[in-house]
């Protein structure tokens, strides 16, 4: 099987962030985008989907997140699109749940080439740690659109934002480690299109 790995970078004049991702790697991590609670994010999606995945992030911080935090989804959503390939042999689709104390969240994934994301997840907190809430759906919705998957978030339940994020981050990763995985039963693309 083709090594499935890629790396992508992007400088503006408001981010330089290099991406590294393996789909098929252990899930070893080396994280730094300047924003903790984001880097904790990443490490365990990481962990939790059994990628290798390397983020570097140097960013207009003394402004907001805001660019920071959308350029790394952007890099992602782009590496997870290159690693993939023409899509041969892969499930394609796949959900998972995760609880983390009292939160519940769901993601359902489809590695279709068509980008969509539904995010429902609604939290009191402005932010959490060092990262404002409302970026997390912006991190998403970058992923989304440059990996060209359809992606369903939701938290069923929950109370604590800490535990609320992290539960989404690692059903995420659960759902796209198991929509990525070689099916060995799948003959060429799994679309009745014969493309993805």
């Amino acid at each position: 099987m083709a090594e499935r790995k890629a790396t992508v970078t992007r400088k503006t004049r408001e981010t330089d962030v290099k991406v590294a991702l393996d789909l098929d790697g252990s899930g070893r991590s080396d994280v730094h985008t300047g924003i903790p609670f984001l880097d904790h994010m990443l490490e365990l999606f990481a962990r939790h989907g059994l990628f290798d995945l390397d983020v570097h992030c140097k960013g207009d911080l003394e402004i907001d997140a805001h660019h920071s935090v959308e350029d790394i989804g952007i890099c992602l959503g782009s590496a997870l699109e290159k690693t993939l390939g023409d899509k041969q042999g892969i499930a394609r689709f796949a959900h998972a749940y995760f609880p983390m104390d009292e939160a519940l969240a769901r993601a359902v994934a489809d590695l279709s080439g068509r980008a969509c994301l539904v995010y429902r997840v609604s939290v009191e907190r402005e932010s959490v740690g060092d990262l404002e809430t409302e970026l997390v759906e912006e991190f998403w919705k970058a992923v989304v659109s440059n990996g060209r998957l359809c992606l369903h978030l939701e938290l069923l339940y929950g109370k604590n934002t800490h535990h609320i994020f992290e539960a989404v981050f690692k059903a995420a990763a659960r759902a796209l480690s198991l929509a990525t995985r070689i099916d060995p039963r799948v003959q060429g693309v799994p679309s009745t299109k014969g493309v993805l």
